[in-house]
Formats: structure tokens, C-alpha cells, sequence
């Protein structure tokens, strides 16, 4: 297939979003300080358990080369479903609207929760290029009710969306709940937005008996030419009064070590929300995001007593058809004897409640 320019430049902006080949821009963005840790070197993070990111190379071999096979997606998918959440939910119960690819809004002891929320039409640096929605978002946001507290899991475009959290600042003001550096990020782009940083095993006090802890994955992020690793990223444990929930937005499998670890250090685990799409071709992807496979996986090794998948159907951000992992998903859980009922992929708009 030929290189032209329409081609390359979607494919910065795409590969920006989608593994973190950054965009066009030269970024020149301050960057984290700190400390030397067991997972920051002085300059960058690393994960002691994972692999580093893919080079430039292997980036343009995968997206130019002669052997790709990129499944086409429906411009548009209507939404079946339809969320408009109540202002509070009180009492223990813990009430999910799925917004749509890794999006959710938690409520729960009169407290609401966004995680990594993403209304903008593109996940991209860019408005013109880039993975584009292909399906609405499963709560309008004139439609939220006042957000109290929002968790940004790292800094890829379809995680941390400035354009979004600059109208959820403007509109609530809420806490946003950030691992290192990505704090810098929002405040450089917008100042209002209330961002507090945080490393891997702190516990924070979100108010009404709700904590977060950020926990390791196995990921890493990147914004600009120069920023890779330069931020840290996380998975979450909320705990509520229902039980913990495990938040995985981004992560590859590896040998299951950070699922296993959450497991023996958080547990038990009420409700996994695990990312299931983005993972073709697997000798790309697979260090960086899990198949349905993995993620079922995951699932067995965290111990969690439910689980919800979500990574997938809204971005077409790699290579395999929109309702693959959906199907694969199925397959994976007969494959473990696992019922389906216990692992459950929810379509934008759909609620599930603990």
C-alpha cells in the first residue's frame, strides 16, 4: 500500500493515541521531577515487570507494512442504550454507567466518580485526524450530574482528553486523581483543572468512606516527541461500600504479575474492570494491551468475584474488527468453563449495578 500523505499524517495522529508515537508537534512541555524510585530512573518511569515501549521502527513496520491486515469498522454505530444517571446514588449500593470505551461514571455514597473520560469526537491531539468516535457516548454530558471526583489512569489521547476535562473544570470543578506527571500536562493546558498527583501504592481519600489507590500496570504513556515514559501510569483499587473495585484502563498481560499482586494486596475483590480490545497484531500489541484471552486471565489471577470489560467498539485504534473482542470474549470464558454472566461486555449506555 502506497505512503501518501494523507496516510502518514493520520498516522501520527492515530499512533499518538494508540501507542504513543507522538504527534506532529515537537512538544516542549515541563516534564516530572523527582526522586529516583524502583520504577523512575531520574529521567523516565519504567515498570521493574514489564518490557519497554516499541521503537519508532517497529511502529512503521506495523503500520506500513506490506502484511498488515486492518479490519474495517462501520463509520457509525447507533446506541441501543441510553443512560441518564440519577444526582446521587446513597446508601452502600455502587451503581456503573458505561459511557463508552474506557469511560465510566461511579456512584456511590452520594459521591461521583468519572473515570478517564473521553466526550470528544477524536482521541488525538488533533481535531482533523486521528481515531475518530464511532458511537456517542453513552451519557450525554449535559446529562452527568455533578462530578465530584474524576481518575485519569495515564496520558495516551483516548485516557486523558484536555478538551473533556477542561469542560468538566469549567462546569464542576472537580478533584482529578492523576499518577505522577500527567498532572503537569493538565495544568500546562489548562490551569483550572484541579489535578493532584499521585505514585503507585498511594491511597487517597476521595470523602463519604471512598478511597482510591493507584496501583502498577503494565503499560507506559507518552504525549509528544520527547515526553515517553516521562509520566507515570496506573490501574486503580476503589473501595467502596460494596467492596473494591479493580479499574485496569490500559495494561498487557506479561505473566499476570500485577494482577496476582493486586490480588494479594488489595483483596478481595468485589468487581474487575478489565480492558478486553486494541491487540492486533498480538506481536505488536501484546505487551502493551490484552486480548479477551488475557484478559479472562487476569480475571482468574485478580480473584475478583465479577467482571466488566471495556477497551473496546468506540476507537479503532489497531487492527482487529470492531465486534472481534466481543466475540473473542466468549469464546475465551467457554474456553476457561467460566460463565458468561460473570464477565459481561457492556454496550455505551447500559448500567450495572453492585
Amino acid at each position: 500500500m502506497p505512503i501518501t500523505r494523507r496516510r502518514l499524517l493520520g498516522f501520527f495522529a492515530g499512533a499518538a493515541t494508540a501507542v504513543g508515537v507522538p504527534s506532529v508537534w515537537i512538544s516542549n512541555m515541563k516534564t516530572y521531577e523527582g526522586p529516583v524510585s524502583d520504577h523512575f530512573d531520574g529521567m523516565r518511569f519504567f515498570d521493574p515487570d514489564g518490557v519497554p515501549p516499541k521503537s519508532l521502527a517497529e511502529v512503521l513496520r506495523w503500520q506500513f507494512g506490506t502484511d498488515r491486515k486492518r479490519a474495517s469498522w462501520p463509520d457509525w454505530v447507533p446506541n441501543a442504550h441510553s443512560d441518564t444517571p440519577p444526582p446521587r446514588v446513597s446508601g452502600d449500593k455502587v451503581r456503573l454507567s458505561f459511557v463508552g470505551h474506557v469511560s465510566w461514571l461511579i456512584q456511590t455514597r452520594d459521591l461521583n466518580i468519572l473515570v478517564d473520560p473521553v466526550w470528544s469526537t477524536r482521541a488525538s491531539p488533533v481535531s482533523w485526524a486521528g481515531p475518530h468516535r464511532h458511537n456517542d457516548p453513552g451519557v450525554a454530558f449535559d446529562a452527568l450530574p455533578k462530578i465530584d471526583v474524576v481518575l485519569v489512569s495515564h496520558g495516551h489521547y483516548d485516557h486523558l482528553d484536555i478538551a473533556t476535562l477542561s469542560k468538566l473544570s469549567e462546569k464542576f470543578s472537580p478533584r482529578v486523581i492523576t499518577p505522577l506527571g500527567n498532572d503537569i500536562t493538565m495544568r500546562d493546558a489548562d490551569a483550572a483543572i484541579k489535578a493532584e498527583a499521585f505514585d503507585w501504592e498511594d491511597r487517597v481519600d476521595l470523602g463519604n468512606g471512598i478511597a482510591v489507590t493507584l496501583v502498577p500496570t503494565r503499560h507506559w504513556s507518552a504525549r509528544g516527541l520527547f515526553d515517553r515514559n516521562k509520566a507515570l501510569w496506573a490501574s486503580f483499587v476503589l473501595e467502596t461500600p460494596a467492596g473494591k473495585l479493580y479499574i485496569v484502563c490500559d495494561s498487557g498481560y506479561g505473566e499476570g504479575t500485577h494482577f496476582r499482586r493486586v490480588a494479594e494486596q488489595h483483596g478481595p475483590l468485589r468487581l474487575a474492570i478489565l480492558p478486553i480490545g486494541a491487540y492486533e497484531p498480538r506481536w505488536f500489541m501484546k505487551d502493551q494491551h490484552m486480548n479477551p484471552a488475557d484478559a479472562v486471565k487476569a480475571f482468574a489471577d485478580c480473584g475478583a468475584e465479577q467482571a466488566l470489560a471495556h477497551h473496546h467498539g468506540t476507537f479503532q485504534l489497531t487492527d482487529e474488527a470492531i465486534d472481534a473482542p466481543v466475540n473473542a470474549l466468549a469464546d475465551a470464558l467457554k474456553e476457561a468453563k467460566i460463565p458468561p454472566e460473570r464477565f459481561c461486555a457492556l454496550k455505551p449506555g447500559q448500567v450495572y449495578e453492585v
